[in-house]
């Protein structure tokens, strides 16, 4: 019984629990995806179920390889049959197989990512004449999602107000355009899948006969049209086996309901729930201050997590003067650790938004230490990899206008906006899609048309290039046809001008490429659905030589020896959005209990005293979160209440004596124990500095902050100096005078006037003495 090997009790329990619906409340580190992975070999093995009567559903495509790569190993061979998958790439392989029931598309309809998707309601805002300065496509979009994820549909919608009804009639618009294309969004997948199930009992009873063992994992994580799927796939044979924590469910602006964990201990009563409490990741410390956060949630299933790795380093608290000298200070912590014998990969810096990663990156470059960037741009949604995908979706699906419209002029070759608006109307008045216009041009020379010669060749010679590649596309590989399109197109020539940007513009283009070569099985269809499913988290990848910087929504599944929570202050984290709402701020408080919970061996927890917002520096609160960390944990025994209670009483207190700032800035001054003085704080580099050792400053002592506080008493800047300012550029003080605990200084810029500035946050720099 080798799947029994390596495992706890708990563990044992949940892997060989009777037929039957069972929920598994999954602690983090708990070793979940090793139940899930036991599971299946266990129904295979022992119980001899078929591998074709199994469906396992992961929320990343990294975790199913993962997974399906741990069960080839345990049953030393490929599990013909199985099942395993995101739940958007388990639809869309049901809704082409059943393609023939779908009212609006065929097996060869197109999957539309977020940019595409911008586009199509875009264009919906223009046909219904509405102006998307008025109305935001963003907006539109997640209405759109919302309604979806919901499963209703543009005839269901109840429109409340003004704004419901203009995205009611944005959601049907949207909806038409999509059917014209042969596209859906992702929302689609789910929501037609779940349709078709209840339209044709047929198909419904195929599936359930199919997928008679069904495993979820990251349940918590489920919408209401996931979980429709679930009960209706489910409702024959009720072998469900669900995997999930309420305590992370982190994803509820994506539509997630961690209820959906209550709903299913209702739908199934007799369920057997096993609890995983023992982790395998974090010190008991750390483990301990999880804890402590996460049991003031309420409506949460208690789970008393432990681990064998008691003791540990005590989590260390630090207060920056701002975020530069946070930054400043994440880097100094990660040197300091990789000289304790960790890796640059070994360490994880994150934050509540993408925002902060600027000032994070610059100080990363500016020591020339490596770092990866999690969740910026992605591979598949750079400009150069997009152009070149829409040109394989239109000769895939001819029909996908949107495809269409990205390229017709991309590289330029003659075909301006009035003949694109002309061929668009000139397509319509026909009933044929914009690249069956331009098709009948090069292959009909009887055709009537209403262009002049200089259009009528631009587009010919277009539409005589898509019709050769479009008659190659079942006999030539992706790779063939990529590298036809790239020849006849001239594409390198048109993005690669030896500049370095260029050039890295290229290689992302041949990455793409190389993508295609990897894939050479795939068809055309295939290898577009698999760059379409491709998410966010799949691009986390694991590097030794190299910091990642990740948003603690992107931290979710990860785990890491050494952890940084920057920022962590009342108005980030818990979001300013979340503070008056109680389920938004549970959910910021399991998004911190997320990324304690990533640490193995170190925490470093640090806030600032104040933080830019909008180019004006504002006095902050630490995070009320902090507060529920009991001190004893925390390096130095320092209450964090307390510091709370004196930075609450530093904001009510603290005030310019003048000045339009008076609303925003404190009077503290940096610490005597910084490396900086406010006055003489570097001004960052715009290109990288080469790498250098930084020496370890003061503040990487644990107990950092004695409280005491340097006072300004004399002006450093005088009337006459010429000075320089990183955003204004240079200027003459013409006033300069001491206020509060800073000094304020009224500079003459040349080009947009008087300002009046904190010299500790516009960090001028003197260029010449009066």
């Amino acid at each position: 019984m080798d799947y029994l090997n390596g495992l706890n009790e708990q563990q044992k329990t949940a892997v060989t629990a009777p037929p039957g619906p069972v929920l598994v409340l999954a602690g983090p580190g708990s070793g979940k995806t090793r139940v899930l992975t036991h599971r299946i070999v266990y129904l295979i093995r022992q119980c001899h179920i078929s591998p074709w009567h199994i469906l396992a559903v992961t929320f990343t495509n990294k975790a199913a390889r993962e997974m399906r790569q741990r069960i080839e190993t345990m049953l030393q061979g490929h599990p013909r049959g199985l099942t395993m998958g995101t739940f958007h790439a388990t639809c869309a392989r049901i809704l082409r197989r059943e393609a023939d029931a779908l009212p609006w598309h065929n097996r060869d309809f197109v999957i539309f990512d977020t940019a595409d998707q911008q586009q199509v309601v875009k264009q919906a805002l223009r046909d219904l004449n509405l102006d998307d300065k008025k109305f935001p496509p963003n907006k539109m979009l997640n209405g759109i999602s919302n309604a979806k994820n919901e499963l209703i549909t543009p005839e269901q919608y109840a429109a409340t107000n003004y704004i419901s009804e203009i995205t009611r009639r944005v959601y049907a618009r949207y909806q038409q355009i999509l059917h014209a294309n042969n596209a859906m969004d992702f929302d689609d997948l789910l929501m037609n899948t779940v349709q078709l199930l209840d339209n044709q009992p047929d198909i419904l009873h195929k599936y359930q006969q199919q997928f008679q063992h069904i495993l979820v994992d990251e349940f918590q994580d489920t919408n209401t049209a996931q979980y429709a799927l679930l009960q209706r796939l489910a409702a024959a044979h009720q072998n469900i086996f669900v995997v999930g924590d309420s305590d992370q469910s982190i994803y509820k602006w994506r539509g997630a309901d961690f209820r959906n964990i209550h709903r299913f201990r209702e739908a199934y009563p007799h369920a057997q729930t096993v609890l995983l409490e023992e982790n395998y990741r974090s010190t008991q410390i750390i483990l301990d201050a999880a804890k402590a956060v996460i049991r003031h949630n309420p409506e949460r299933v208690h789970k008393e997590l432990f681990t064998r790795r008691p003791g540990g380093h005590p989590i260390v608290l630090h207060e920056a003067y701002n975020e530069q000298e946070e930054a400043d200070y994440v880097i100094a912590t990660i040197q300091k650790m990789l000289l304790e014998g960790y890796s640059p990969g070994d360490c994880a810096v994150m934050y509540r938004t993408n925002a902060q990663s600027r000032v994070l990156e610059e100080a990363f470059l500016r020591v020339g230490m490596p770092y990866r960037l999690v969740g910026a741009t992605q591979f598949y949604k750079r400009r150069e990899v997009k152009d070149i995908i829409a040109y394989l979706r239109l000769i895939h699906n001819p029909s996908d206008s949107v495809s269409f419209n990205r390229v017709i002029n991309t590289p330029p070759r003659g075909i301006g906006s009035k003949t694109w608006e002309r061929l668009l109307a000139w397509a319509g008045q026909r009933g044929w899609q914009p690249a069956e216009a331009i098709m009948a041009l090069a292959t009909d020379p009887d055709v009537q048309h209403p262009f002049n010669g200089r259009a009528f060749n631009a587009l010919s010679r277009f539409g005589e290039m898509l019709a050769t590649w479009i008659a190659l596309r079942d006999q030539a590989s992706v790779g063939e046809l990529m590298d036809l399109v790239l020849e006849q197109t001239g594409y390198r020539q048109y993005i690669d001008d030896n500049t370095d940007e260029g050039r890295d513009r290229w290689e992302n283009v041949m990455e793409l490429r190389s993508v295609a070569a990897t894939e050479a099985s795939l068809t055309l269809g295939e290898f577009l659905e698999q760059v379409a499913l491709v998410s966010e988290a799949d691009n986390a990848e694991d590097s030794p030589d190299a910091t990642t910087l990740l948003t603690l929504h992107a931290a979710k599944g990860l785990e890491f020896p050494v952890v940084l929570i920057t920022g962590l202050e009342d108005g980030i984290l818990p979001h300013s959005r979340s503070l008056d709402d109680g389920e938004s701020l549970a959910e910021e408080r399991r998004l911190f209990y997320v990324g304690i919970t990533r640490a193995k061996d170190r925490l470093f927890l640090s806030y600032a005293f104040r933080r830019s917002f909008f180019g004006e520096s504002s006095v902050c609160v630490p995070s009320r979160f902090l507060a529920d960390i009991p001190s004893e944990l925390v390096a130095g025994g320092k209450s964090v209440a307390q510091r709370r209670e004196a930075a609450q009483s530093r904001m009510s207190q603290w005030r310019w004596s003048s000045g339009a700032q008076g609303r925003r800035e404190g009077g503290r001054k940096r610490p005597s124990s910084r490396p900086y003085s406010s006055a003489s704080y570097p001004a960052r580099p715009t290109t990288p500095e080469p790498k250098q050792a930084l020496p370890t400053p003061n503040y990487l002592q644990e107990d950092d902050f004695d409280g005491t506080e340097n006072q300004v008493t004399t002006p450093r800047y005088q009337t006459g100096q010429t000075v320089k300012h990183a955003k204004f550029g240079v200027g003459t003080v013409i006033e300069s005078k001491v206020t509060g605990n800073d000094e304020e200084v009224v500079v003459a810029f040349p080009e947009i006037g008087i300002k009046r500035l904190a010299a500790s946050f516009a960090r001028l720099e003197i260029i010449q003495d009066a």
